[in-house]
């Protein structure tokens, strides 16, 4: 079954047209038993339309049961089975779905399908990694995790056989530290160095260290932005700003703190926040230096991410050297193993 859906704002959604939805999707499928997909995962589906999460206590209304179909969203296939939540700030479509099914589909989402096949066994047991962690901490919860970035990106149906080869030979594969999932962090470039999760997340870990790799394929290996002074002040909800400086580094030369002056006041902000603020995509790393130019920062950086964990683009350039995912994998996380998950 196929079902196109409008590009209605997520906010302003009448609720008859809601109801039209539901009925379409009910119209051509079958409800099923809750134990078909006994191994599966709840994606909460984070896009233009449906930007936002759930307020930690927002209250939420079923407007669907669980609907096996194939919903077209977005111009992106979802399979599985799709479920309905209101809240205050609109809809929310939950996408359930083989755990195995997901983790194709982050690979391909994550990393390019032309990469070593090495690369992508990698990113298979990390994906799969990260997912069951998620899975574990947020059981109770609606969803586990979200499709965008905010978690691993997740763009429903995947079909590429290199993707599936790579998945279906790391099947079940997970990383375990002291016999349990680990957070498997990683990101797109680290610019030579990884990050401390200290730095970024507030806490350490035993099994995420910063490590010295190559990454300079990458296409955010370096890189430059020329930000005018009026964007910032608009994403940072300040104004009459007259510099910024880097306040003080981290352990891996990224920038830790930033000040601000301004014509009224002096403000000292986390240069994780400041990325936040900008977008991920508007400030790629906090491995970056800054100079005033007229009414404009120039920031001159290196990577693409948070820094912590596996670094993708250092994966596929030590896959390339011939180095077997096990070899990848024991170096961007030392001490951990690499175990077969329970259930699957």
């Amino acid at each position: 079954m196929k079902v196109l859906s409008s590009q209605f704002s997520a906010i302003n959604i009448k609720i008859s047209c809601l109801f039209f939805f539901v009925f379409i999707l009910i119209a051509d499928s079958c409800l099923l038993p809750a134990d078909v997909f006994a191994n599966t995962i709840k994606v909460l589906i984070l896009d233009e339309n449906y930007p936002k999460i759930p307020e930690k206590d927002e209250q939420l209304e079923k407007v669907s049961d669980k609907i096996k179909g194939d919903l077209l969203l977005s111009g992106i296939h979802y399979k599985g089975e799709i479920e309905v939540w209101k809240g205050q700030n609109g809809l929310y479509i939950i996408n359930e779905v083989p755990f195995e099914d997901y983790v194709k589909s982050v690979v391909q989402s994550e990393v390019g399908t032309n990469w070593e096949m090495e690369a992508l066994k990698v990113q298979a047991v990390i994906s799969r990694t990260y997912a069951l962690y998620q899975k574990n901490m947020n059981g109770n919860s609606f969803y586990h995790l979200t499709s965008s970035v905010l978690h691993q990106v997740y763009k429903g149906n995947s079909s590429d056989p290199r993707i599936a080869y790579a998945v279906e030979h790391t099947e079940g594969e997970i990383l375990t530290f002291n016999n349990k999932p680990i957070e498997a962090l990683y990101h797109s470039t680290c610019g030579g160095r990884t990050e401390s999760p200290e730095e970024v997340f507030g806490k350490s870990s035993p099994y995420l260290k910063p490590v010295e790799s190559s990454c300079e394929e990458s296409p955010y290996w370096v890189w430059e932005r020329k930000i005018p002074l009026s964007e910032i002040e608009k994403s940072l909800h300040v104004s009459g700003i007259k510099d910024i400086k880097i306040k003080s580094f981290t352990s891996t030369d990224r920038a830790k703190d930033l000040c601000i002056d301004t014509e009224s006041e002096q403000i000292t902000i986390k240069a994780t926040e400041f990325r936040k603020l900008l977008g991920w995509q508007r400030l790629p790393s906090t491995k970056f230096s800054l100079v005033r130019d007229g009414d404009s920062m120039i920031l001159e950086g290196k990577g693409y991410g948070h820094g912590v964990g596996l670094c993708q683009w250092s994966a596929l350039e030590m896959a390339k050297k011939g180095k077997t995912y096990r070899e990848i994998l024991s170096f961007f996380y030392p001490g951990t193993e690499i175990q077969l998950y329970e259930g699957r």
